[in-house]
């Protein structure tokens, strides 16, 4: 029997409704890190009241800069997500990019906007 090629529409129909959840969540994790960041959730007086603490100051501006830094990293998360949606509608996910052979589907569960199968990823190294 040859080789599959690709994965059936049945079985990129399941990774798509993975991908879509992972989406979904990652769209609302970021929107919460941009309101951490821009103080666009709250009415209080954070910006416009004087503060003397330097600590908590310093603290605050620490959080901010970690918080942008997370938000930098789920929107990368949120791009490769859709990239692979694209990959569903050309019907190429699934395929590794460096053997042209297929990603087993536990690696695509656990990691589903994955391009390289295990053994392309421990040789990349």
């Amino acid at each position: 029997m040859a080789e599959k090629t690709r994965y059936s529409d049945e079985e990129l129909k399941e990774f798509k409704e993975i991908i879509i959840s992972k989406l979904d969540k990652a769209k609302k994790d970021y929107e919460l890190l941009r309101n951490t960041i821009t103080h666009g959730d709250g009415n209080d007086t954070q910006d416009t009241s004087p503060t003397f603490k330097v600590l908590e100051e310093g603290a605050a501006v620490l959080s901010k800069e970690e918080a942008g830094k997370l938000a930098q990293r789920q929107l990368k998360f949120i791009q490769h997500l859709q990239a692979a949606l694209i990959r569903i509608e050309n019907k190429t996910y699934g395929v590794c990019r460096e053997t042209g052979k297929l990603i087993s589907k536990e690696r695509l569960r656990a990691v589903p906007h994955a391009t390289l199968s295990i053994d392309a990823k421990r040789n990349q190294k």
